[in-house]
């Protein structure tokens, strides 16, 4: 560890780590004010577009060269790491942001719990079961969440984990900047269908500055703040921390979207919340803390 890190104080990263969730979901709510305007599909093209070449710039992906092994999960992973956000952006047009996350984000969870045998593991899948059971429209009441926008935030969580798997096996050697690539592949797929299925006031000049502003605080700045927070935190202690998320989501629709949860959803999100946290501290160590480089959103 170089001196540097040695001499930055313990709360840096995390609160690096804090921002970097906050910048997250506030673009998350930034682009849901301007679906009446381009509409969910429009969205998605332009931050997979712009952010697609802010990385670029960054990451310089040109420069990679990928083994034959490498090239099905690379692709693999650009076409999750488009799916994922294609969806996101559906479901949000019917689904609270916070809750939206928290169904989204069982798909990873749903992969750290796979291969479970401990009594311990099934409990927190327990815990995950029951948020989930008061979160997705399964025959009751539950303040009328939509069915479709459920379900999209789920497949959005299932192309977070395959997203997880293909990007260990397609960035063993390039780390975070096969994100580069892996967002060309998805620009590539998905920017045309979002411009095809956009409203018509994606065309207006003047959304390019809240465009640009979605690109940048879903993607580089994120990204940067999180590469960061993992050179100077433990794997369990990032994976802690990014298990708040969903919090920081429903925070953020409530404060910027006027969302608000019902006492049950809020309990749902919760459970969700606790059973991400307590996957995390009792996960046994398989990982070292650039593993975790992998798991990085999209």
């Amino acid at each position: 560890m170089s001196s540097p890190q040695k001499q930055s104080p313990v709360w840096l990263p995390l609160l690096v780590l804090l921002i970097a969730m906050i910048s997250i979901q506030g673009s998350a709510s930034l682009a849901k004010t301007l679906f009446p305007v381009v509409g969910a599909p429009g969205i998605t093209a332009l931050r997979l577009g712009l952010g697609t070449l802010i990385l670029c710039v960054i990451f310089k992906p040109w420069r990679l060269r990928f083994r034959r092994e490498q090239r099905l999960p690379l692709l693999m992973y650009g076409l999750a790491l488009g799916g994922m956000n294609y969806m996101f952006y559906l479901a949000l047009r019917t689904v609270p942001l916070g809750i939206a996350v928290a169904l989204e984000f069982t798909g990873p969870l749903t992969l750290a719990l796979l291969g479970s045998r401990r009594l311990l593991d099934f409990v927190w899948v327990a815990l995950a079961v029951l948020g989930l059971w008061f979160l997705l429209p399964l025959g009751h009441d539950i303040s009328s969440v939509d069915p479709l926008g459920a379900a999209l935030a789920v497949g959005a969580g299932a192309c977070w984990a395959l997203y997880i798997i293909a990007g260990q096996k397609a960035g063993s050697e390039h780390g975070p900047a096969t994100v580069a690539m892996g967002s060309v592949i998805a620009a590539i797929v998905f920017v045309p269908v979002g411009l095809t299925f956009a409203d018509s006031g994606i065309w207006q000049l003047s959304l390019i500055p809240a465009a640009i502003a979605i690109a940048i605080l879903s993607s580089a700045l994120p990204y940067s703040l999180e590469m960061i927070a993992l050179t100077r935190l433990p794997a369990r202690t990032f994976g802690t921390m990014m298990s708040l998320e969903p919090a920081m989501a429903a925070m953020s629709g409530m404060l910027f979207l006027g969302e608000v949860l019902t006492l049950v959803q809020w309990l749902a999100l919760l459970a969700i919340i606790g059973a991400s946290i307590g996957a995390t501290l009792t996960l046994r160590p398989k990982k070292t803390q650039l593993d975790a480089v992998s798991d990085i959103r999209e």
